[in-house]
């Protein structure tokens, strides 16, 4: 008898029904708005407060047009990442309602969500002057990614254009190289999720990865990277540069490949991500001069099966002899074969016998052709792939020759 006589449940806390709200604000009666949105800001709000107003607003999805996108960006900063699971719900199916019903705020919605793919920031105290870092600690940190790619999934679901919007996005929030590792690790990690739901975005998504890696590498000088392996040997402690450096050029770059390659390969899959590997090292890592570490994750690739190694070989062959191919790529390509024939211990010497086959029958046939002609006269600038391939079977001789000779001078 108390229940049937008590009032009614306000649906939220001021009164009065959340269309009306909106309307008497298009009208110019703005004290309810106004009203509205500080409540919505109020740092304490808690979670039966959020769950009401976000099904309210599901409702009302129609009414949040542009002109009212200052109150969506209330919405999306409301803290609804790490609240109770009915929370969470209710958010992501206003997330679903709003972008169906108003794409203009899909950006918005994209850049709340990208936002979260790293630890939250903390404020540290240190020495009476504040710095800021992520936290790292944050014991629920694998689950709020995980419902951050839930959220995106349900975007994506509701607007097939998702990806052309979202890619932009992904590049503008990459974090600076002098975050902490933790933070880089975060990001990188997450954009590899994004790839297996959203499979069109993986080339562009391994493009940035390599590029934004591939900065670090020559921005690193020589000596400090010396420095470190030489610490790393001894067992010195590193500095944070140096184990930023280290997680970020082979931690990160091992989390790539391996993100990708289950225990059991599987051959289609494995060739189409090789595809788009050798795509980004063409674009990336041949122009660029004096890289260290990065372009070792093709090497990492090839080491899962030989035919992989082959073909990468006979890519960068091709590269090599190619006339039309710029000079500094040629060469680039000459040098990556040496590298490659020399380091990779699970190229077998039979593969490194045919590569040098191929490439000294070529330098024959080029010092032939130069015999007679106009241009027959040392200049690196003029023969500079040649050069390159000579030094690469030197490099691949001195490193490889105890297995060439196999202890047989005469057979070697």
């Amino acid at each position: 008898e108390e229940f049937l006589s008590s009032p009614p449940r306000k649906t939220v806390r001021f009164g009065g029904a959340l269309p009306e709200i909106l309307l008497k604000h298009g009208q110019g009666d703005t004290a309810d708005f106004e009203l509205l949105k500080h409540q919505l800001s109020d740092p304490d709000i808690k979670d039966a407060q959020i769950i009401n107003w976000l099904h309210e607003f599901r409702a009302s999805v129609v009414y949040l047009t542009k002109e009212l996108e200052q109150l969506v960006s209330i919405l999306l900063k409301l803290p609804w990442l790490r609240r109770s699971r009915e929370v969470v719900e209710e958010y992501l199916g206003f997330l679903g309602n709003l972008v169906s019903a108003q794409t203009v705020h899909l950006r918005p919605c994209l850049r709340m969500i990208v936002s979260q793919f790293v630890p939250p920031r903390i404020t540290i105290r240190e020495d009476d002057v504040d710095i800021s870092d992520s936290d790292d600690d944050d014991e629920n940190l694998s689950e709020n990614f995980n419902t951050c790619h839930r959220a995106l999934q349900t975007v994506a679901r509701y607007v097939p254009s998702t990806p052309q919007f979202l890619m932009p996005i992904l590049v503008e929030n990459f974090p600076f190289v002098n975050k902490s590792e933790r933070t880089l690790e975060c990001y990188v990690h997450n954009l590899l999720r994004v790839t297996v739901y959203l499979p069109s975005l993986r080339l562009q998504i391994l493009e940035l990865i390599i590029e934004k890696l591939l900065k670090l590498d020559v921005s690193t000088p020589l000596q400090d990277i010396e420095d470190a392996e030489e610490a790393a040997n001894s067992s010195e402690e590193k500095s944070t540069e140096e184990g930023l450096f280290d997680m970020v050029c082979y931690l990160v770059l091992l989390k790539v490949v391996c993100f990708f390659f289950p225990s059991k390969l599987d051959i289609n899959k494995t060739k189409n991500l090789y595809r788009d590997l050798v795509s980004v090292f063409d674009k990336l890592i041949l122009p660029t001069h004096a890289s260290c570490h990065v372009q070792y994750f093709m090497f990492y690739i090839c080491s899962f099966k030989l035919g992989l190694a082959e073909a990468f070989l006979d890519h960068l062959w091709k590269k090599l002899q190619d006339p039309n191919n710029p000079s500094v790529i040629r060469q680039s390509a000459g040098s990556y074969i040496g590298s490659f024939l020399a380091r990779a211990k699970f190229i077998p010497v039979v593969t490194v016998k045919a590569c040098l086959d191929l490439l000294v029958n070529w330098m024959h046939k080029y010092i032939d052709n130069q015999d007679t002609g106009a241009n027959a006269y040392c200049d690196v600038a003029l023969h500079g792939p040649f050069y390159a391939t000579c030094q690469t079977v030197f490099y691949t001789l001195i490193f490889r020759h105890k297995q060439l000779l196999d202890g047989n001078l005469r057979k070697g």
